[in-house]
This record gives structure tokens, C-alpha cells and sequence, in this order.
């Protein structure tokens, strides 16, 4: 579905990313693990079409994709950020906005977006303000619009770091639900290591912009790797 080969991204005198090797199959839920800095999140933006890279290609269903990404693979792809990024208008209209766009009658955008905010627990707020949500329930609207939209890659950066605890296990429990049911092609990004082993077949360890390691989450956690990535890690094993 997706290919990155020697990924290098490089801003300024500094190096984001250092010749970085991705792939993602189709029904593929794989993470990206790292510390804040890692450049998890500027891989994220680079496989998502966002940002080009310094060097290095981008393969999109086996086609290689230009500097500039045309919209109608771009439209094919969608992303949720740390932060609910929601229009001041209805729940409702949030969530069909991506299905208008691309031209759906209104009767199967209504059937698109009920469904999906009933696979997240928020239909009750359908009518609602989006901007009166609480960070939890904003953040189901977001998933909700994401999916509605069927896309061939779905990009989560660290979608429950700005959450509590409790609310924050409650989406994870409901996401591993909706993926299990699904079988979306998904890459989520996270610096908590439980987020990947709830979600996630295989991941990423990116450090200081470089791969270094691959593998199923619990193959990581039981295996030994260098002091650097081990360090890393021992967050996680207790």
C-alpha cells in the first residue's frame, strides 16, 4: 500500500530524518515508537503527503509519487492529530465535511456519518457544538470523520497524548474495536509504548531520526537491543 525507501528529511543545518525504510502492507495497523524527538512525527507527515522529503522516495499502491502529491491520492489518505482540529459548526456537519467534499449524495453521507458516530459513542452529540466538546468526545468526532471518508491510509499522531487516563483507555479499547472490525491500513504514532501494543502487529523504533529497530511490540519488549534502544524500552517493561 505504502512504501518509503532511504527517507532522509533535513531542515535547515539539522537532520529530521536519516535514510529512513517504511513499509505498510493493506489491513496493516503498524506503530511508530520513539521519545519526544525521535522524528516519529515528521515521518508521519512525509508518508502522509504533508511534507516532501529532503531525499529519497515515496511509493503509493506501487506507483512512485512526485515532489508534489496530486489531490486525488491525497484524498484517499486521512490523518488525526494530537489536537481535535473541528470546525465551529455541529458534530454532525464536522464529520460529513470529508464526504461533501468528495461529492456524496446526502443520503448516504447521513448513513456514513450516523454510522460512524455510533461506532464511537457520540451520536448523542450529533447536534451539538463541536467546539463544547470535552478533549475525549472531540476526539471521537475526529476519529468518526476520519473513517467516514473509507480511506485507503489512515495516519494517527499521538491521538490520545492530550488525554486523561481513563478517557484516554476507553478510545484506545473502542479504536482496537473499530480496527479489528475494519481491517483499516493505519500508521500510529505514539511515545507510550502501551498505545502500540494495544493497537499494533508491528512496529517502528525511530531514534534520533534513524530506524533502528523492527519488529511485533512484545518481540521488542522481550528481546535485548543496544543500550540506547534498551534504555528506551526499559520504560515499558515493568
Amino acid at each position: 500500500m505504502l512504501e518509503a525507501k532511504e527517507i532522509s528529511w533535513f531542515q535547515g543545518q539539522k537532520t529530521i530524518l536519516h535514510k529512513v525504510n517504511f513499509q505498510l502492507s493493506a489491513g496493516e495497523c503498524v506503530g511508530l515508537i520513539g521519545p519526544n524527538g525521535s522524528g516519529k512525527s515528521s515521518l508521519l507527515k512525509i508518508l502522509a503527503f504533508l511534507e516532501p522529503p529532503t531525499s529519497g522516495q515515496l511509493f503509493f499502491q506501487g506507483n512512485p509519487m512526485p515532489a508534489t502529491v496530486p489531490l486525488a491520492i491525497r484524498r484517499r489518505i486521512a490523518i488525526v492529530f494530537q489536537e481535535s482540529l473541528l470546525l465551529n459548526t455541529k458534530v454532525f456537519d464536522n464529520v460529513a465535511l470529508g464526504l461533501k467534499i468528495r461529492g456524496l449524495p446526502n443520503k448516504k453521507i447521513r448513513e456514513q456519518v450516523d454510522f460512524w458516530l455510533e461506532q464511537f459513542g457520540v451520536a448523542h452529540l450529533s447536534k451539538q457544538s463541536a467546539r463544547s466538546l470535552s478533549g475525549g468526545e472531540a476526539q471521537r468526532v475526529s476519529l468518526a470523520r476520519a473513517f467516514a471518508i473509507e480511506p485507503d491510509i489512515l495516519f494517527l499522531d499521538e491521538p490520545f497524548s492530550a488525554l486523561d487516563a481513563p478517557t484516554k483507555e476507553a478510545l484506545r479499547g473502542d479504536l482496537a474495536k473499530v480496527f479489528k472490525s475494519t481491517k483499516t491500513t493505519t500508521v500510529i504514532v505514539s511515545h507510550d509504548f502501551k498505545d502500540i501494543l494495544h493497537l499494533t502487529k508491528r512496529a517502528l523504533i525511530l531514534l534520533n531520526g534513524k530506524a533502528v529497530r523492527e519488529g511485533s511490540p512484545a518481540q521488542l519488549l522481550k528481546e535485548k537491543h543496544n543500550e540506547e534502544v534498551d534504555r528506551f524500552l526499559s520504560h515499558f517493561s515493568a
